[in-house]
């Protein structure tokens, strides 16, 4: 199996490449669309900025390649953001892949603490790669986050619930860290693997 993970300007690439090393898999990093459209599955993770993210995404033509994937794609923490149709961090407009907003969390007490880093559980799974995973805790570190919407996949709260994870067509998504949320983690990325397409 193929797997490529999209290169481009956002940090944390190389932590899910290390995950999927320790699962047996040897990733391919590329921003090639020769590459990423031959590809068994592809990977879309990071952290960074949005606005910087898209920039970079729109300077090497990335912004019209990942929507036009037709394999199972994952989009992880800012990947998710991304997938969206627009964020607030920087006002810009993002891939439009999931008609949702991304928002930025405002405290509503003095214990809100931003951005929403730690563990947290994920609920109201529904089927997909996080079936069956309701309560289990997953790892976030994030400052902004997309409301709950008809994409949504499953549900944390934090000030209030959001969107820990989204699924359109082939197009799969956390907000959470999967490469840094042990077995957990693991059986997600394992489940987007091996799904059947």
């Amino acid at each position: 199996m193929k797997v490529a993970v999209v290169k481009y300007n956002a940090g944390n690439i190389f932590s899910v490449i290390h995950a999927l090393q320790r699962m047996g898999v040897e990733p391919l990093l590329t921003d090639s669309a020769e590459e990423l459209r031959s590809a068994d599955r592809v990977i879309f993770p990071g952290q960074g900025e949005a606005s910087n993210a898209m920039h970079y995404l729109r300077e090497h033509g990335l912004d019209k390649i990942i929507p036009s994937l037709r394999q199972p794609v994952l989009g992880i923490c800012i990947g998710q953001q991304l997938m969206c149709r627009h964020s607030e961090e920087g006002d810009v407009d993002c891939l439009g892949i999931f008609d949702a907003e991304v928002k930025r969390f405002i405290p509503v007490c003095h214990e809100d603490k931003i951005p929403h880093m730690g563990w947290n559980s994920i609920q109201n799974s529904k089927p997909s790669i996080w079936e069956g995973l309701d309560g289990e805790f997953v790892y976030f570190v994030h400052s902004y986050y997309v409301p709950l919407c008809e994409h949504t996949a499953t549900v944390t709260e934090y000030i209030h619930p959001f969107s820990s994870a989204m699924q359109k067509d082939n197009f799969y998504a956390t907000q959470f860290h999967p490469e840094k949320s042990g077995k957990v983690g693991q059986q997600i990325l394992k489940n987007f693997l091996e799904m059947t397409t």
